[in-house]
């Protein structure tokens, strides 16, 4: 898979889908994700991206799990990448880490928390390659437009903005549905990420919660709204996964899922 533009992830009617575990947890896992979730993109013409971190550097606890070691993680990356023929998105935590993650992602991510972080946009944005920006969980939507700015100001215009919930109290977030079209309106596609929409950070035991229940509900509510890609964390058992299983979709039900949803984006393509 050689580099890949917004065109590649434009260059259908449907929807695109970012997808995968929510870390690198080991080749077999990534393996199996990514043979499962091409399979079913092929078939329902939806272009793919894998996903996986290759760290967690935002845990609540020192002892959570944050990864089996970056350069055996992002080589499970560049295997994925090379096996399945699909391109990668991975987070950055730091300037000094785009250039090298750039090696194996096609798209670097920033995570919600580090959005406003300039150094790291200005270091993602010259490295070439897609950037994908979370809305921070404290920002408004029209925010966002100053955020991409600054990567397009440091002379990259692959911006993508991801919605992934705002804090909704201290214990919960919320999705605006306002802000997909408010952030549209900016130029760039625009993904929201279903499942971290449903976390419920900040709890007692210093691990995450999660309402993967409502994963159907969120997902076609935001298909409704015209979002351009679908952001999905899943695991074939999620009670399993070593990170954020608490909010993750089972690997077995996505294709029904995404079935239910092109229904939906065909026909807001037809109003």
């Amino acid at each position: 898979m050689s580099n890949i533009d917004k065109n590649f992830l434009l260059n259908s009617s449907n929807f695109f889908l970012l997808a995968g575990p929510c870390v690198a947890e080991s080749e077999d896992i990534c393996f199996g994700i990514a043979e499962s979730i091409k399979k079913t993109a092929q078939e329902l013409n939806i272009p793919y991206v894998f996903k996986a971190s290759y760290r967690k550097a935002n845990r609540s606890r020192i002892d959570s799990f944050s990864g089996i070691g970056d350069e055996k993680a992002l080589q499970i990356l560049a295997d994925v990448k090379s096996k399945f023929d699909v391109p990668v998105v991975t987070d950055i935590h730091t300037a000094e880490e785009a250039s090298w993650a750039a090696q194996v992602a096609d798209i670097l991510q920033i995570p919600a928390f580090l959005c406003r972080q300039t150094d790291l946009l200005v270091a993602a944005a010259k490295t070439g390659k897609i950037v994908n920006i979370k809305k921070g969980q404290f920002l408004a939507p029209s925010s966002m437009k100053y955020v991409a700015q600054k990567v397009i100001d440091s002379g990259n215009d692959q911006v993508l903005l991801t919605d992934r919930g705002t804090m909704f109290g201290y214990g919960d977030l919320m999705v605006d549905f306002r802000g997909i079209p408010e952030m549209k309106s900016f130029g760039h596609p625009v993904i929201l990420d279903i499942t971290h929409s449903l976390q419920q950070p900040n709890q007692d035991s210093g691990v995450s919660g999660g309402r993967p229940d409502m994963i159907e509900t969120i997902a076609k509510a935001g298909v409704a709204v015209g979002v351009d890609g679908l952001f999905i964390e899943t695991h074939p058992n999620p009670s399993k996964a070593l990170s954020d299983g608490a909010n993750m979709l089972k690997l077995d039900l996505l294709p029904g899922l995404l079935e239910k949803l092109l229904k939906i984006r065909k026909a807001v393509n037809d109003l």
